[in-house]
């Protein structure tokens, strides 16, 4: 069912002070400025240290999702362009980088991650609009902590011999890295921290669809003075790719992105000796027990799986929810859609802004319609969409069987699923039985229910009580289809070495 802006203003007379009338809680706008940054008409690679043409002189055309006007033009790597990166990675690995101190390192890290610091607002306003993500997401969650992770690996570059007892890292040489479009900042700080702190050097290829941030992060690596060749920046298409994925003199391959990619990457790297993690798909459960603090739980089912559209690896798009408190945790979770502001992503009152692509929204699209077809029933809160962009409103869907489509598949999309249980073994089995293995949530009261839950589930991550918290001192990945390797922590640094006996 979807309910009008009339039958919204109805339900919220109850609001109001008097009479029963209704107090307007409409926001005002509060765009955040565009002029805080100057995107440019045209970006080269960065190869090198410096900006240079694609080898064919070929550009592509980056869009703001939120309005589909072209934003600039970039340099459409190649496969020879991908070499020249990869040799001047080898390069600045054999001559400089590979063999400095790791005190001398951690001074390049600690000033990329206080030049990312002061440009904060810089990074937020071009993530925002390239990405189509809100604003308050990039400025309070994306930037920070994408400096953050620069601030961590810069304290462990210079204690290596502490890291892993009884055995010396060494660095494996060039890293290549592939980001997707979802956190294209964040997975960029994920992947080229880890790597620089242990001496490696970098060729990075990002997504097609969002390649500003890490353009703006090679204006970073020029401003710290970073010697040249050890961070190198190749957009291109998916070929571009793997042409770094199978490039000879590539010694480790970092991928975050879908599990069909990630099949083709692990198959491309198969029968070489390179270093290989995955980052894939996920289908997260999210398990609410009737002990749970509803109101609470309800503000972490909606971060878990609105947040960035929905467009998040480990968002929690199947929730579990006791049989007893199914229908009361439903009308709060429907009282609480009704809030949801979707709208222009530079507007700090938005809370869901543009999916990142056309070809995103019609997936989206076409599954949330197979979701009608199977049978399950249709929740969408009254909001005007704007005229231009890719937009999609906030999806909930009840009496959803475990066979339906949107059950099984990743949306990527703000679409969430409701399953119900009866005991504990019921949502664990439930929340196993999927292909993914990359996160998961579960709420309840009891401290013994969590520990029990947690041992059982076939997840990398479990959040108790809690979704979609990250730190960089704590490793995340997957398990199954979800890949395998992890990030952050002191675990996100084995990835990076080749350790030796001492």
């Amino acid at each position: 069912m979807t309910l009008t802006r009339a039958d919204n203003e109805r339900s919220a007379a109850s609001w109001g002070l008097g009479d029963g009338q209704a107090i307007p809680w409409d926001y005002a706008p509060a765009p955040e400025s565009r002029d805080i940054v100057r995107i440019r008409d045209r970006y080269g690679l960065f190869i090198g240290g410096r900006e240079v043409e694609a080898s064919d002189g070929e550009v592509f055309t980056t869009v703001n999702p939120a309005s589909e006007e072209p934003l600039a033009e970039i340099a459409r790597g190649t496969a020879e362009d991908m070499d020249r990166a990869v040799r001047a990675a080898r390069a600045a690995f054999r001559r400089r980088w590979g063999g400095l101190p790791g005190s001398e390192r951690a001074k390049y890290l600690y000033r990329i991650a206080r030049i990312m610091q002061e440009r904060s607002r810089e990074f937020a306003v071009v993530e925002t609009m390239n990405s189509g993500k809100p604003i308050k997401e990039s400025r309070d969650v994306d930037v920070p902590l994408a400096a953050a992770h620069f601030w961590y690996y810069a304290g462990w570059a210079d204690k290596l011999d502490y890291a892993f007892p009884g055995r010396t890292a060494r660095p494996l040489g060039v890293a290549g890295q592939i980001i997707p479009w979802n956190f294209p900042l964040l997975m960029l700080a994920w992947k080229i921290a880890p790597a620089l702190a242990a001496g490696n050097t970098v060729v990075l290829k990002p997504a097609s669809t969002t390649p500003l941030t890490a353009l703006l992060f090679a204006d970073v690596c020029r401003q710290a003075d970073l010697p040249a060749g050890v961070v190198n920046i190749v957009p291109g298409p998916g070929e571009v790719g793997m042409a770094l994925v199978k490039h000879p003199d590539v010694d480790k391959i970092a991928f975050t992105g879908s599990t069909d990619i990630g099949r083709r990457i692990a198959a491309g790297v198969a029968g070489s000796d390179k270093a290989l993690t995955l980052e894939l798909g996920g289908k997260a459960a999210n398990i609410v027990f009737d002990d749970a603090p509803l109101d609470q739980a309800v503000e972490g089912i909606v971060n878990g799986i609105y947040f960035n559209q929905g467009e998040v690896c480990c968002a929690g798009s199947r929730l579990l929810v006791q049989e007893s408190v199914v229908q009361l945790l439903v009308d709060k979770l429907k009282d609480r859609l009704a809030t949801i502001r979707v709208g222009d992503p530079l507007d700090k009152n938005t809370d869901v802004g543009a999916i990142n692509s056309r070809a995103q929204l019609e997936k989206i699209t076409e599954l949330v319609a197979s979701g009608v077809a199977e049978g399950a029933e249709l929740y969408q809160p009254a909001c005007d969409l704007p005229e231009r962009g890719y937009f999609f409103r906030p999806t909930l869907f009840t009496n959803v069987a475990q066979s339906h489509r949107i059950a099984r598949e990743e949306i990527f999309g703000p679409v969430l699923s409701v399953l119900t249980f009866r005991t504990p073994e019921e949502a664990v089995e439930k929340a196993n039985n999927t292909s993914y293995g990359l996160s998961a949530g579960v709420w309840t009261e009891k401290g013994s229910r969590i520990l029990a839950m947690v041992r059982r589930m076939k997840a990398g991550v479990v959040w108790a009580n809690t979704f979609n918290r990250f730190d960089p001192t704590s490793p995340f990945g997957g398990y199954k289809e979800s890949g395998y390797g992890r990030e952050g922590g002191r675990h996100g640094l084995l990835a990076y070495v080749r350790l030796e006996d001492r």
